[in-house]
């Protein structure tokens, strides 16, 4: 191949990751891993171990998460910890891979071995979840 041809293909190289460089500036953002803006109350809890057999060492618990404006919770997943959430006020977005979407009030989502995630409140009020879990216990 001549010295011409090689500039050729090396600028077309060049522009076709400038472009996706770009893409990605203008539209993609990363998953956040850390939390913030956010608390976590605890509402109630069960021991499974003497309620279903093979759940030693689990717990199904519900907790209040609250998201204040701006707010984010880091990408996570559920391997191990399935679970179930309720929009008891405000619109809160998931993020899962490229699918974003936004729930309200009323609203509900499951989470199982799957599901990786992260959402955050772009709204100007708090967002509040109810959240219900099997938590593996430390």
């Amino acid at each position: 191949m001549d010295r011409k041809h090689t500039l050729k293909l090396a600028g077309l190289f060049l522009g076709f990751a400038l472009a996706a460089g770009l893409g990605i500036a203008n539209g993609q953002q990363s998953a956040p891993t850390e939390t913030k803006g956010v608390t976590v109350k605890p509402l109630a809890a069960v021991d499974l171990r003497p309620e279903i057999e093979g759940m030693g060492g689990r717990q199904l618990r519900m907790r209040m998460v609250t998201v204040e404006p701006g707010g984010v919770f880091g990408i996570h997943n559920h391997k191990d910890r399935p679970g179930t959430v309720y929009v008891l006020q405000g619109t809160i977005t998931e993020h899962r891979g490229d699918a974003v979407k936004d729930y309200s009030a009323g609203d509900t989502w499951s989470e199982d071995k799957e599901t990786t995630h992260w959402i955050e409140n772009k709204g100007t009020t708090p967002v509040k979840l109810i959240t219900v879990d099997i938590f593996k216990q430390p």
